[in-house]
């Protein structure tokens, strides 16, 4: 049987998202929602084709576009993990197409709402795959612009539009940082390929001084994109100002493709001295503020943007020990848990908002909707037969095997934080007087997701195994060449 090449899966993405855009100008009397479906079943084919992927041409036989595209098991996992979550977060949109339209925008505005996270996911496929700083930077501007349009999409809604930017100011200073740090590593080796730099790094016949200060740039410049301390200010007021689908986008679809380029960009970075111990500054400073910060909100989406900037230092303590395998998994379990609290704010939201006290006696309104989101915040937490628990889980084991105790000590302290910052939540729907408000209405695409994600969250909390089998492959991949 004759695979798919790999490069169509992103043109194919790339043509359904302009052929949606294109057909909305033009179809004036169409619901907006059939181009919301429509990208959901387009994506959906797609996501079937990733399986008939044909292997890459040999080095000796590739050409010159192989140099900046890589079709390794890494890449095809995590193209396959940005189309679930464009799929997911889609269908979320389409409940929240009432606020948006309520926020003063047209109807017909509403086509372009559903289009643009086409054209970041086609963005996020081509930046986990990229294996060229060129390319990188090309890839990761495609996403960065498309977020900043989604971010401040309400354009009469002012708190939408100061997210929006925010997010471009500091995207673009660190863009800036990450050019600068790229132009020094292409002035000491002569190359962006990032397998010909680390063969020139690893003669040890470049100055060593030159390489690291080109290094610490571009992970300034990717510390942006990952929300990592002390790089992290711009994600409370974006997550809290964005719409709420796209918040949970940026949450884990742009997080994701980020720690993927940093998985592939530290590889030819080891031979440089002190990266590890910048690499365990930075995760330790990472989950303590994260954890800390989240504690006094009482705004689900700020709780969720500070707790977001605690996940990526767990998954600095996986990087930091050089574990790819226990980043892939837990990036994985966060999908789950994440996009499962997102699904369940977008509805209580619409009703009554998205301060915690608005939560207030969702067990006795809607029950199924308490205990969807006691749930998530079960796994958020890490407690056991939860996805989220085996995500801490192998992320401690190797910080353990490696010896990384300072990161052991602060992931063990600050997991007992998020008990308690996660726990509010629960608190008020479970405990606290019932909030005003008739009960909540629940589509059948959002109970199916719903349904969809909780059983998958308990269902890998409880067997991880196929789960950890996704990610094997015959080809090697750049978690495991970081295992080894």
């Amino acid at each position: 049987m004759i695979g798919i090449p790999a490069p169509h899966l992103e043109i194919d993405v790339l043509v359904l998202g302009m052929a949606i855009l294109l057909f909305e100008t033009f179809a004036t009397r169409v619901d907006r929602k059939v181009f919301a479906y429509a990208g959901i079943v387009g994506l959906t084919i797609v996501l079937i084709a990733t399986f008939f992927v044909a292997p890459p041409p040999p080095a000796q036989g590739a050409g010159p576009f192989w140099n900046f595209y890589s079709a390794d098991a890494l890449a095809i996992f995590f193209k396959r993990f940005a189309l679930v979550t464009t799929i997911l977060v889609i269908a979320m949109m389409v409940d929240y197409a009432p606020v948006v339209r309520g926020a003063g925008e047209r109807a017909s505005h509403l086509g372009e709402f559903f289009s643009l996270p086409l054209l970041t996911c086609a963005g996020l496929m081509y930046l986990v795959s990229a294996v060229d700083f060129i390319f990188i930077f090309v890839s990761l501007e495609l996403v960065t612009i498309s977020f900043f349009v989604l971010v401040s999409f309400p354009r009469r809604n002012a708190t939408a539009l100061e997210a929006g930017v925010k997010y471009l100011i500091l995207s673009a200073l660190s863009t800036g940082f990450l050019v600068y740090g790229i132009t020094w590593i292409f002035g000491v080796t002569g190359e962006t390929n990032l397998q010909k730099v680390s063969a020139v790094l690893a003669t040890g016949k470049i100055d060593s001084h030159v390489a690291t200060f080109g290094a610490v740039l571009i992970l300034v410049g990717l510390g942006f994109k990952i929300a990592a301390v002390p790089f992290q200010i711009w994600v409370p007021d974006v997550y809290q100002g964005a719409p709420t689908p796209v918040t949970a986008f940026l949450s884990v679809g742009s997080k994701a493709a980020g720690f993927v380029v940093l998985l592939r960009v530290l590889q030819p970075f080891l031979v440089l001295p002190n990266m590890q111990h910048l690499l365990v500054l930075i995760a330790l400073l990472t989950v303590i503020y994260g954890n800390l910060a989240a504690l006094p909100q009482n705004n689900l989406k700020r709780l969720l943007g500070y707790s977001s900037i605690a996940h990526a230092g767990y998954l600095l303590i996986g990087v930091a020990c050089f574990d790819g395998r226990a980043v892939v998994f837990y990036l994985s379990a966060y999908l789950l848990m994440t996009l499962l609290s997102f699904a369940v704010m977008i509805l209580v939201a619409q009703q009554t908002g998205e301060e915690i006290a608005n939560f207030n006696g969702l067990a006795k309104r809607a029950p199924f909707l308490a205990f969807a989101m006691l749930l998530a915040m079960a796994s958020l937490a890490g407690l056991p037969f939860t996805v989220g628990f085996f995500g801490k889980f192998f992320i401690f084991v190797s910080a353990i095997a490696h010896k990384q105790t300072a990161l052991v000590a602060a992931g063990v302290i600050t997991v007992a934080c998020g008990f308690y910052y996660y726990l509010k939540v629960v608190r008020a729907m479970y405990w606290e007087p019932s909030g005003t408000g008739s009960p909540i209405q629940i589509s059948s695409l959002s109970r199916a997701i719903i349904v969809t994600l909780l059983a998958a969250t308990v269902l890998f909390g409880i067997y991880p195994q196929p789960l950890l089998n996704a990610m094997k492959s015959p080809r090697a991949s750049i978690a495991q060449r970081l295992t080894r």
